[in-house]
């Protein structure tokens, strides 16, 4: 959508933007950025707004499809379920016509269809209740492979899963001295169901936690690295993983081809007074001085497994990276078997929810390497049936339904002999 620079941007028209940007060009929301003239607070409004609306998509489009002989241009589109979401979210139904009809109007190339809008809105139920619709589907290229591996009950539970706004996971420091109030889990993170502006919360400044999804935290738990232990995080960033091994005692090397994402690995070192060795370089072409007790190998993947955080995902991506993902995956932990000791430990996982990533990866690999011995999981929390029958864990976005879901991941933790 072409912005009339002579209006001042609001957190809708920035919201507006980045659902065009994302359904009409194929970008991720995490490549994009609300202007810097927005407040803090209107900049995470407006990626709230755009992510709620992805979130819902489906459902929102069934609403107004009735109401519209045909589909418009792409940015009107947009502004209407923008407007769908906030009346589902209980704003008065004239304030979100108003600023819908206004937001038309800013823009020359959309001023026509103000009417339309006008129109479109004021005939919308009330309430408008997006929960009473079916949950997305999954696209047709991840959808099949998981009714395959699952059925179609298990993938329906995924989806519902996937309409829930997600909480925001903690990872404590060992000695933690402040956290939020939240619920603990299990596994030992903190979750917050309305957690307000991050670095305001207790102990942020003080360094005490990080943001880590539950799921995303079970690698390293698998892992369990021990004070003084030579220890690799492959594929390091953004890093939680390498906190959480750094917290243990570890003697880590975190290394990522990345050097903007590891960026964000220094800045929470820094934070939370923890060291790492950082590396930024190619893994298959980098080679250590000396082999590692244990390695963490958080691969490069489809992240299917993180679309409950990241709706946008299903619209941009179409599988067609599957092939070249899987081979990369097969090839960092073949290399990483070279860099660990005899008797060392390594985990590799996922955030895929598709078994080409996950479990046909290991059933892969422990046919390319005959010697090597899967650990079975034993992590509080884990449930008997979330361990696959060659000690892998697969984890799902409709575990723990009551306590606010979990990301999909795969992790399996070997030993060399």
């Amino acid at each position: 959508m072409a912005r009339d620079t002579s209006a001042r941007p609001t957190a809708r028209s920035i919201a507006v933007e980045l659902l065009t940007a994302v359904l009409g060009d194929g970008a991720m929301l995490s490549q994009l950025a609300a202007p810097d003239s927005l407040s803090p607070a209107d900049r995470a409004r407006a990626e709230r707004l755009a992510t709620e609306t992805l979130r819902q998509l489906d459902r929102i489009d069934r609403i107004l499809k009735p109401l519209m002989r045909k589909a418009p241009p792409l940015p009107v589109l947009n502004i209407l379920r923008l407007a769908v979401l906030e009346r589902a979210q209980g704003a008065a139904a004239h304030g979100v016509v108003n600023e819908a009809v206004t937001l038309t109007r800013t823009n020359r190339r959309t001023q026509h269809l103000s009417g339309l809008v006008n129109a479109v809105l004021r005939a919308l139920p009330d309430p408008v209740d997006l929960a009473a619709l079916p949950a997305p589907m999954l696209p047709r290229w991840l959808r099949q492979p998981l009714v395959h591996a699952w059925g179609r009950d298990v993938v329906a539970a995924v989806e519902a899963a996937h309409t829930q706004t997600p909480p925001v996971d903690l990872t404590p420091k060992a000695k933690a001295k402040d956290l939020p109030d939240g619920t603990a889990l299990p596994g030992g993170s903190v979750r917050l169901m309305s957690p307000g502006q991050i670095s305001a919360l207790p102990g942020y400044a003080q360094g005490d936690w990080w943001v880590q999804d539950a799921a995303a935290s079970m690698a390293a738990r698998l892992l369990a690295a021990k004070p003084g232990e030579r220890v690799l995080d492959l594929c390091a960033a953004p890093g939680g993983k390498t906190l959480q091994l750094a917290d243990a005692g570890a003697d880590v090397t975190a290394l990522d081809i990345s050097a903007p994402r590891m960026q964000r690995v220094r800045d929470n070192l820094a934070r939370t007074g923890l060291t790492a060795q950082m590396v930024v370089t190619d893994a298959l072409q980098w080679q250590p001085d000396v082999g590692f007790d244990a390695i963490l190998l958080d691969a490069p993947c489809s992240a299917t497994g993180t679309i409950r955080r990241h709706p946008d995902l299903p619209h941009v991506k179409d599988g067609s990276e599957i092939a070249d993902l899987c081979a990369l995956q097969a090839a960092l932990f073949d290399r990483a078997l070279t860099w660990l000791k005899p008797g060392g430990r390594l985990v590799f996982c996922t955030c895929s929810l598709l078994p080409a990533e996950g479990e046909d990866q290991l059933a892969a690999a422990l046919t390319r390497h005959p010697g090597l011995t899967v650990i079975r999981p034993a992590l509080p929390g884990i449930i008997p049936d979330w361990i696959t029958p060659q000690g892998g864990l697969r984890l799902r976005p409709d575990y723990w339904p009551d306590l606010g879901g979990m990301d999909g991941f795969f992790m399996a933790c070997l030993t060399k002999p």
